[in-house]
């Protein structure tokens, strides 16, 4: 038998679980952000000191360039690093932590394109992906032994619990979003690009350079756990008007964006 002060606390949480994210869709996350802002910060720690960070002055000023463009929009003071990988990747990690990967940056054809990119992993954290993916992981499989596991980033369940906070492909696991997030980091991302003067635009060429980088061999690193390029490229397109008026009243307010890469 469950004991009443059980109980009590699953009560509690499924009440306090109950969210909106910013496209006003009802989310299931009851972690406390500060804990989860935390957890991004340690992982990130962990991963520069695992992985190399690029040399490049030009590299990281240009990333550094496009995402600050977008930064005033969300709030708060961001890191964002370059790292030497080849990988067409980058992610985003709660607590304002924004990695770019230089295969990606070799990919890109210009700003709008890696706006694109940066501006849909800015919209998994705004909309507290992690937090929720961490609230079903406590839920189903008493997931705080994973958030416990942070402060061991080097062990399998450290991993896995860095991985539930957007991070998986840095540590060569498979924790993929749902394909309900990556729809709608997409949305928040193109609204985002397009509200600090990006050309919107631009993301449908990004996808299908992504699907081109593929060259028949399987999906490029960034497409391995996202949705299938044709359908991301459509649901683009259906919100394209809207973003395009976002770019249109961004230009009008002299927000125009210089990013040289």
């Amino acid at each position: 038998m469950i004991k009443k002060p059980i109980l009590t606390l699953l009560s509690a949480l499924l009440v306090s679980a109950c969210a909106t994210s910013p496209t006003g869709r009802t989310q299931f996350s009851f972690m406390p952000d500060a804990q989860i802002n935390q957890m991004g910060l340690q992982a990130f720690e962990s991963l520069k000191k695992q992985k190399p960070i690029t040399q490049n002055s030009r590299y990281q000023q240009f990333a550094s360039c496009v995402a600050q463009a977008m930064i005033p929009l969300v709030g708060g003071q961001w890191e964002v690093v370059v790292f030497e990988d080849n990988s067409q990747n980058a992610f985003a990690l709660p607590g304002n932590k924004i990695g770019v990967h230089t295969g990606l940056i070799d990919l890109v054809d210009n700003q709008d394109q890696l706006a694109t990119v940066i501006g849909h992993e800015i919209g998994h954290v705004l909309a507290k992906h992690s937090n929720e993916r961490m609230s079903q992981e406590f839920a189903v499989n008493q997931g705080m032994a994973a958030v416990q596991a942070i402060a061991a980033p080097q062990s399998a369940l450290g991993q896995t619990a860095i991985g539930l906070l957007g991070a998986g492909a840095e540590l060569g696991i498979i924790l993929p979003y749902s394909r309900l997030h990556e729809s709608e980091a997409d949305v928040i991302g193109l609204d985002l690009m397009a509200k600090a003067g990006f050309d919107p635009q631009q993301s449908i060429q990004l996808w299908k350079k992504m699907s081109q980088a593929s060259g028949g061999q399987g999906p490029a690193e960034f497409l391995s756990t996202h949705p299938a390029h044709g359908t991301r490229i459509e649901e683009l397109q259906k919100r394209m008007p809207q973003a395009l008026q976002y770019r249109q009243q961004a230009i009008a307010m002299g927000k125009q964006p210089r990013c040289a890469k």
